[in-house]
């Protein structure tokens, strides 16, 4: 892990009145640049030839001879073969030239490498960098790990396929679609077996991954990601925030629910276990009586991460979470960065983070507020990583 103080340093070189926000050109950068050109900075984003004309024409900047906006939300434009080309001594010398804060998001950690991050990424990161690791499944003091340390509720591990007595979820990636899921669900040792045999021979799932697949009680109830911010520069108000919840549209998941039982059964092989691809968010709110779990929830995570993840989680953060019939939370995923989910409350804020704020406050707008804050009161060095 690089030293924070070598961080610091070349923090101490940037013209702090000229910053930049800068992130990979996927998953949340749009609320990420968003939110940046709301609080009056510009941005840059990372691109990869052949999926760039979203941020580099369509959402691109147009400013007036006096610098203020007309449209847009991208300045200026990266581009490179492959997303890790930003890992380059002189790619990343670029973005420290151009005095860019960097706010990492999933695609940048899938794409550019965790331990590159840790270890060869010296471009100032606002947030966790330590923590980015916490994400992957089955690695050493992943999520799971942290969540038992925090005392949070997730769901029941299984230690065998044998143990199946009731409706699981076995997850493991896609072997096809590296980014993705290869997750399915069981209800008996039997059915696991008829459907690990079927995508197997499909090609959706690999043997090796299956091995060391984590099967867990499925929670039956819905889905909310609460979009967290935590500020460690707060000093008058609570340093913990509910920004928004947001939930999914999984392909084909969705499409299997809109269709009537009996056709669901008729499905074709190929068609009949649904694959869970992230496709796109909606926006949700809670029943008020259960935000104080949320609070106690999001708590507790915030006391571990400082425990065990020094200096703890910093800025935004988001609790995947299931909601039971008795209305118990069990965290199934989080992630230690802006959410995948933010886009929903771009440019027009959330209900939470606007009643807050008194303003529309999305995820990417309230960590650039918190960098124009920090800025104000000398304490950038505590927000980066």
């Amino acid at each position: 892990m690089l030293d924070r103080n070598e961080i610091i340093d070349v923090l101490n070189g940037y013209e702090t009145n000229s910053l930049k926000i800068g992130s990979i050109a996927s998953h949340s950068a749009l609320d990420i640049f968003d939110g940046a050109i709301e609080e009056g900075f510009r941005t840059v984003a990372i691109c990869q030839q052949g999926r760039e004309k979203t941020y580099s024409h369509y959402f691109k900047t147009e400013r007036d001879g006096y610098g203020a906006v007309q449209r847009g939300v991208v300045d200026e434009c990266f581009q490179f073969s492959n997303f890790n080309e930003i890992m380059k001594v002189s790619n990343q010398s670029k973005l420290s030239e151009n005095n860019v804060l960097f706010i990492p998001n999933r695609s940048f950690t899938s794409y550019c490498g965790i331990e590159d991050i840790e270890n060869e990424f010296r471009v100032p990161l606002v947030g966790s960098r330590n923590m980015l690791r916490s994400e992957e499944r089955g690695l050493d003091r992943d999520y799971y790990w942290l969540l038992e340390k925090a005392g949070l509720p997730y769901p029941r591990r299984l230690e065998s396929a044998e143990e199946i007595d009731s409706l699981v979820m076995v997850k493991l990636p896609h072997a096809v679609k590296k980014l993705e899921r290869g997750f399915f669900t069981a209800g008996s040792y039997e059915e696991y077996l008829e459907k690990s045999k079927s995508l197997l021979k499909q090609g959706i799932i690999s043997n090796e991954e299956l091995q060391k697949a984590r099967i867990e009680e499925y929670i039956i109830g819905p889905v909310f990601n609460f979009d967290m911010f935590y500020s460690p520069i707060e000093t008058k108000m609570n340093k913990l925030e509910l920004l928004g919840i947001d939930w999914r549209f999984e392909t084909s998941l969705d499409g299997h629910v809109r269709l009537p039982a009996n056709q669901q059964i008729n499905l074709s092989e190929k068609q009949t276990n649904p694959e869970y691809t992230v496709c796109g968010h909606n926006t949700a709110t809670l029943r008020e009586s259960l935000l104080e779990k949320v609070f106690e929830l999001s708590e507790k995570y915030v006391k571990a991460s400082q425990k065990y993840y020094s200096p703890g989680i910093i800025g935004p953060f988001c609790l995947q979470t299931c909601v039971d019939k008795d209305l118990n939370f069990y965290i199934y995923d989080v992630a230690p960065r802006v959410g995948g989910g933010t886009n929903v409350h771009m440019s027009v804020g959330h209900p939470y983070g606007n009643t807050l704020w008194r303003t529309p406050m999305s995820t990417g707008r309230r960590v650039s507020m918190e960098i124009k804050r920090a800025l104000e009161m000398d304490k950038l060095d505590e927000i980066v990583t």
